[in-house]
């Protein structure tokens, strides 16, 4: 375990030899400026909504009233760039397994922009919240995904191949779509200020995944109820990144100004009533209409005539927290009425297997994603180019 961190300076020797730790070469990073960027402007001066709404937005931590919303800050930063640190390391390794140089070269590039999201919000706990910030900031080094110990479920699973890959940027960066954007109102104004340049990166992300998805259809190798059973295994997962049913949590951050609504600001000028009690129920929803969109998009590329449709799993599918958390629930969301071993036998014809894994592991031997060439540009960055 390093020495806490006094400095950024730092900090950023031991970011270097937590990248050494997990095998993630920096050269790797071509042209890539790990920087700390802010857009204070979008950020906005006034806390937008909750009990301080009207009030200035606090730019420090000691203008935030309350240890407890301090805590609070300090919790939501500190998941925010854990998951950031744990997408590299369980994605480092495909690097060498990429199906295409576009694919190497956009599996980089992601890997790049959560580290320096993740570096990102390592700076804001350093920065602004001292020893006790230093100390969460330095345990997002120490953490680690390949021993299954980072702080949300869905960022210690295994991603041994890039089908898997292509699913989790469509699906599970999706959803940190949603937790960038529900804290870019939020009333500490270095961390709304955060937010901006983030979802910009972000969306590369979420084009990886769809684009990958459509190249795979379109290159009509891999089977179509295959690659089903792969988006119901991590919609599942995206679903429960969204926390629980009726968290209090969830309503105290809107209480407090920390954490929005989806849109929040088109809801606020639109007079939309807000449900504190469902904060969680409502931004999964969002999220789940907005998949059902990608998948019928993803529709249009099917053969003619195929005879298959490709859908999203209903919210409460293969839940292991909130409401149906545990529950056994079909991919249309009713509850199951078999015995347990009918169930068992039953998700193993909607959700990956053994056979799936084998199966795939022939069919990557052949071009089963469509190619698509790099760009001037994307060459001339060397991102990926080393590997």
């Amino acid at each position: 375990m390093a020495e806490l961190p006094k400095t950024w300076d730092d900090w950023i020797t031991n970011f270097g030899e937590w990248q050494d730790r997990v095998g993630f070469d920096r050269e790797w990073l071509g042209d890539f400026d790990l920087s700390i960027l802010f857009d204070w402007d979008r950020a906005g001066d006034n806390i937008e909504f909750g009990d301080y709404a009207g009030h200035t937005k606090w730019e420090r931590a000691l203008q935030v009233p309350h240890q407890n919303i301090r805590d609070a800050l300090i919790a939501m930063i500190t998941v925010q760039g854990d998951t950031e640190f744990a997408s590299v390391e369980q994605q480092r390794h495909l690097l060498a397994s990429a199906p295409t140089d576009y694919d190497r070269y956009a599996a980089a590039r992601i890997m790049a922009e959560e580290q320096r999201h993740g570096w990102q919000m390592a700076y804001l706990l350093m920065t602004y919240f001292g020893q006790q910030g230093r100390r969460e900031a330095q345990k997002l080094l120490e953490r680690n995904a390949q021993d299954g110990d980072r702080l949300l479920g869905a960022f210690n699973r295994p991603m041994p191949h890039w089908l898997d890959f292509f699913c989790y940027t469509m699906f599970v960066d999706r959803d940190g779509k949603y937790q960038l954007g529900m804290l870019s109102t939020s009333s500490f104004k270095p961390l709304a200020a955060s937010m901006g340049p983030m979802l910009k990166e972000e969306s590369f992300h979420l084009g990886t995944g769809s684009n990958g998805l459509r190249r795979v259809i379109k290159a009509g190798v891999i089977p179509l109820d295959l690659l089903q059973r792969y988006i119901n295994k991590w919609v599942a997962t995206a679903h429960d990144l969204f926390g629980t049913d009726s968290s209090t949590s969830a309503t105290w951050a809107y209480v407090w100004g920390v954490k929005g609504r989806w849109d929040e600001r088109k809801k606020l000028e639109s007079g939309v009533d807000v449900d504190k009690d469902a904060l969680n129920e409502e931004s999964r929803g969002h999220y789940h209409d907005e998949i059902v969109k990608e998948v019928e998009k993803l529709n249009g590329y099917l053969p003619e005539g195929c005879g298959v449709t490709l859908s999203v799993p209903h919210e409460n599918f293969n839940r292991e927290i909130g409401n149906f958390g545990g529950k056994k629930c079909t991919i249309d969301g009713a509850l199951w009425e078999g015995s347990d071993e009918e169930y068992a036998e039953y998700l193993l014809t909607v959700l990956p297997n053994a056979e799936d894994e084998k199966a795939l592991k022939e069919l990557f031997k052949q071009q089963w994603v469509e190619d698509k060439p790099m760009t001037p540009r994307q060459t001339a960055s060397g991102i990926g180019a080393s590997v």
